[in-house]
């Protein structure tokens, strides 16, 4: 299924149009209310996201657990939302199918796995979903290079993972600067996502760096109206993008809708 991506309102400057077709506001539904997940994720999809962020986690890979396929595949027939599942997870391997058959559009693994890094990337090709690789903060930028050809996706973790409402960790910064750098460098067109304290601040600063896919969990959930909330942080970082349009088509990003 591909990502809904919410076209410029009509009075937003003529310059920042084509910006708003590759920024990505996507809610995280950890931050969410558990008690209601149903209705959580039917409110999301009125206030204007473009994805529905999902935190799966094992409680070995992060000490914290969440949710697995099933709540996935309770939740995908109240949206047409696009699906982007973080496997904080020591053996994803094994959640790989269970979760694309439960509804995934996009599943992102951790460059930390290592040696299993590379066939874990294959597997989620094979299965016909978008391929994300996730970075926590402590990991050197310079090992999800030998991937970057691989992924559609770079997740880079601005907080250290297994936990909502964490302080931004500003260290993680040149990270987005450098991933923006390859990424330029070698004409790719991956999406570069950051996670974990991501705010109306933090967002700014992000897509200055070159960030354009925002997954924010307290962030956006803490505000009185989330489709306020997710407006907002739009249009903050459509401002504080670094590429002007031409750049983006140079670039090879997809300018139409449905783009991921």
């Amino acid at each position: 299924m591909p990502d809904r991506v919410n076209f410029c309102p009509v009075d937003a400057p003529a310059t920042d149009s084509l910006t708003y077709l590759v920024m990505i506001i996507a809610p995280s539904l950890l931050a969410s209310n558990f008690g209601r997940f149903a209705s959580e994720t039917a409110r999301i999809d009125k206030a204007g996201a473009d994805w529905l962020h999902l935190d799966i986690m094992d409680g070995h890979f992060v000490p914290n657990i969440s949710f697995g396929p099933q709540l996935v595949r309770t939740i995908r027939p109240l949206t047409k939302l696009f699906f982007d599942v973080h496997l904080m997870c020591t053996k994803p391997e094994i959640l790989l199918e269970p979760f694309a058959n439960a509804g995934a559009d996009q599943m992102n693994v951790h460059v930390e796995l290592g040696d299993r890094v590379t066939s874990l990337l294959w597997s989620i090709k094979n299965l016909k979903k978008r391929v994300g690789l996730a970075i926590n903060p402590p990991t050197a930028i310079s090992a999800v290079q030998p991937f970057l050809k691989q992924i559609d996706e770079l997740l880079i973790m601005t907080v250290n993972p297994g936990f909502g409402g964490q302080e931004f960790i500003y260290e993680t910064l040149p990270k987005i600067q450098q991933a923006d750098a390859w990424r330029r460098e070698l004409k790719l067109n991956f999406r570069i996502g950051v996670d974990g304290g991501i705010n109306f601040k933090t967002a700014g600063e992000c897509a200055r760096a070159g960030a354009d896919a925002f997954i924010s969990g307290t962030g956006l959930f803490a505000q009185r109206s989330l489709k306020a909330a997710i407006s907002k942080m739009r249009k903050i970082v459509v401002k504080n993008a670094p590429t002007n349009v031409g750049e983006l088509e140079l670039a090879g990003f997809p300018m139409g809708q449905g783009t991921a």
